[in-house]
């Protein structure tokens, strides 16, 4: 397998595309909504990506929200999902796969407004077969702490 085929350069090759273009990240993010479909659901926005490193935001509407007219836990999740995700794959050697294997997270304040999440996790250097946790703290537009999450990532041979 060359480099150019693993599926974090993938992610690597569109945002280094995307992100030279006027509205580059707006591009990349759609075009992220559109290859996982649920993560689509948060509208989530792209604005920084390198390896185990993204931030991630997603603005408060009613779709997201609760009964209590925050955003929903599960939204939450959703964004820290993404965004660890992000910053492992983008790190990916070319012959490897990621897979979510845990998730926890833990829930500060209601999460109003626009939230961010920043994710960092360790670059695998290899291929093999290995767990990585991705820590994404989730916070609001004051800067407040909301939310946040350890994802645990199987990284192995893509086969």
């Amino acid at each position: 397998m060359t480099r150019s085929q693993g599926s974090g350069n993938q992610i690597r090759r569109f945002w280094r595309i995307c992100r030279s273009l006027p509205g580059g990240r707006r591009i990349f993010s759609l075009l992220l909504r559109r290859i996982v479909p649920y993560t689509g659901t948060i509208s989530p926005r792209v604005l920084a990506l390198e390896d185990g490193y993204a931030l991630v935001s997603m603005r408060d509407r009613k779709r997201v929200q609760n009964h209590l007219r925050s955003i929903h836990a599960i939204a939450m999740v959703n964004l820290a999902e993404v965004s660890s995700g992000l910053a492992l794959i983008h790190a990916l050697p070319a012959d490897a796969r990621a897979i979510l294997v845990g998730l926890s997270i833990d829930y500060s304040k209601k999460g109003r407004g626009t939230l961010t999440a920043e994710a960092q996790c360790p670059v695998p250097k290899s291929s093999e077969r290995m767990e990585y946790d991705s820590v994404a703290v989730l916070r609001d537009q004051e800067g407040d702490e909301v939310a946040r999450a350890t994802a645990r990532w199987l990284v192995s041979p893509s086969v």
